[in-house]
């Protein structure tokens, strides 16, 4: 159902594929086992932890006020004013459910708005055939967006060349598609493993609105991270149309595509519509999620915390000889081994990290829920099993005979 959730990108054969119960940052799979979620919080939609209290106590309330009508309900509503309210140039808001829905809402809008078809794209926005059509083109576009190996089965050909991948802080290569292209919509990520070098947000959005680009700066992932809303924010550059999905109903389905009168209003020239973006729980949900988090200032929280994890990986990499390179913002850290069996390295981590009640791998999504006694004991072991590592590679111990399954896939693999 979810390719970041497969147990083939853990441990192969010996991840617990399914939970039972989910509080703060432990999590008890079939079998009664409790973990402490030292990795990817649900993929980083719990910022405030799982089962958070407030947020469940407005979901129930909800459902006990009743969760679908023939009428819609005011909460939309209100979600929308708090969300311009953070957005403040923006005037218009559509919801969806997932990340997906969003990303396809703001081209489908996008697309309406510039009367062009063609998209420029920089980073991980979904897998609706708009996106994946990029694999149409020469080459395996998508190879550097997160996703190696995608295969665009089932994507109609004839959307060949409507969209075309750009490398972030590379605005050369940007200039050059625009200038051989018709690009009406420039969608990216705003940052994931770097920031920006050179100006180049600002760059981007020059380049848009000299060329009447519809801008979309997709905030699912970033978003309520490290600002009280996009990224962009700490960067200071608008966007015509921004995402947020994740963070903002903490477990809950909730997505919403916010952006300018001038451009949302070309939703009214198309078809968009969906039963079950009108259902109650996930505004619901979002509300009392924006709440919570503007009251403890939660993108602060989990900052510090997502930099308290990167200083122990760096700390106990130093201390036990190993080479690591970290990426990411800090609140949604990654690492990797710079070893030619890195992916080895990560499997063997995962494995003994289990075996000592973690959920753990070689990212980091950072949740408020997340304290000191978890950050001390996960240090604890993982310095044990570094050092492990380090007699991997000076020969001490061998690799293969210490894991006890197959090695951890890298990406995504078709199934034959």
């Amino acid at each position: 159902m979810l390719l970041s959730k497969r147990p083939e990108m853990f441990l192969p054969g010996l991840w617990p594929s399914y939970f039972s119960e989910a509080k703060g940052c432990l999590v008890t799979d079939l079998d009664g086992e409790k973990f402490i979620d030292m990795t990817i919080m649900g993929i980083g939609t719990n910022t405030l932890g799982y089962g958070h209290d407030e947020v469940d106590a407005a979901v129930m309330e909800t459902i006990r006020k009743g969760n679908m009508s023939t009428l819609s309900c005011p909460e939309e509503v209100l979600l929308a004013e708090k969300l311009i309210e953070i957005n403040p140039w923006a005037e218009m808001v559509r919801f969806a459910r997932t990340g997906g829905e969003a990303n396809a809402i703001a081209i489908r809008i996008a697309r309406a708005a510039s009367g062009k078809d063609q998209v420029a794209i920089c980073g991980y926005h979904g897998w609706h055939d708009w996106y994946l059509s990029t694999n149409h083109n020469e080459g395996d576009g998508l190879a550097d967006h997160l996703l190696p190996g995608l295969h665009p089965a089932g994507v109609p050909k004839s959307l060949k060349n409507t969209v075309f991948p750009f490398h972030y802080n590379n605005f050369s290569e940007l200039l050059k598609i625009v200038a051989e292209n018709n690009i009406g919509v420039i969608k990216m990520e705003v940052e994931r493993n770097f920031g920006p070098e050179e100006d180049f947000l600002q760059r981007v959005r020059d380049l848009a609105t000299q060329h009447n680009i519809v801008l979309i700066f997709d905030e699912c992932t970033s978003g309520f991270r490290e600002t009280f809303g996009g990224i962009h924010k700490k960067y200071g550059v608008e966007p015509d149309v921004a995402m947020y999905g994740k963070t903002i109903g903490n477990g809950y389905a909730l997505t919403a595509v916010v952006g300018k009168r001038s451009v949302m209003e070309a939703a009214q020239k198309t078809f968009i519509s969906s039963t079950f973006w009108t259902e109650r729980i996930g505004p619901a949900a979002a509300l009392k999620t924006l709440e919570v988090m503007e009251r403890i200032k939660s993108w602060d929280i989990i900052t510090g915390k997502g930099h308290k994890m990167r200083d122990g990986w760096e700390k106990l990499a130093k201390k036990n000889h190993l080479n690591i390179t970290i990426s990411g913002i800090p609140s949604i850290s990654t690492y990797s081994f710079n070893h030619s069996d890195a992916l080895k390295f990560k499997t063997l981590l995962t494995q003994e990290m289990l075996k000592r009640g973690f959920l753990a791998s070689t990212n980091f999504y950072a949740a408020v829920a997340h304290e000191d006694v978890h950050f001390d004991r996960y240090f604890e072991n993982l310095d044990d099993i570094y050092h492990l590592i380090y007699k991997c590679i000076n020969g001490q111990d061998n690799i293969d005979a210490l894991l006890e399954g197959p090695v951890c896939h890298s990406g995504f693999k078709r199934l034959n």
